[in-house]
């Protein structure tokens, strides 16, 4: 079973960094450190130029940072990859769905 992760880890990171809230914000390019404080108690999902930024302020990569949120991205994708391949191994059999289901069974875990 999979440990269930915290949408983001931002507050963390920002407190290491010895940053507050505005200088956050400001390093965004947002203007108070009001939208920082939504993204750190998970009410507001940020933009992926956020996320991005986030990366490259705190050296941490965007998956890590922001670990929940790729969690519940990664499952969904993954059953709609599920999902996927059912639908096209039920079609006939031709080259490029073969190629297909080869490259989406590679994204799937055993």
């Amino acid at each position: 079973m999979t440990l269930r992760k915290l949408p983001n880890y931002l507050r963390r990171y920002r407190k290491r960094a010895r940053l507050s809230q505005d200088e956050l914000a400001f390093l965004l390019g947002s203007s108070s450190g009001a939208k920082v404080s939504r993204y750190e108690r998970f009410k507001r999902i940020p933009a992926l130029e956020t996320a991005l930024a986030c990366e490259a302020i705190f050296g941490v990569p965007a998956r890590e940072l922001f670990a929940g949120i790729f969690q519940k991205v990664e499952r969904s994708t993954t059953r709609r990859a599920r999902l996927l391949a059912r639908r096209l191994s039920a079609r006939q059999a031709q080259p490029l769905m073969a190629e297909k289901l080869s490259r989406l069974r590679r994204f799937l875990p055993s």
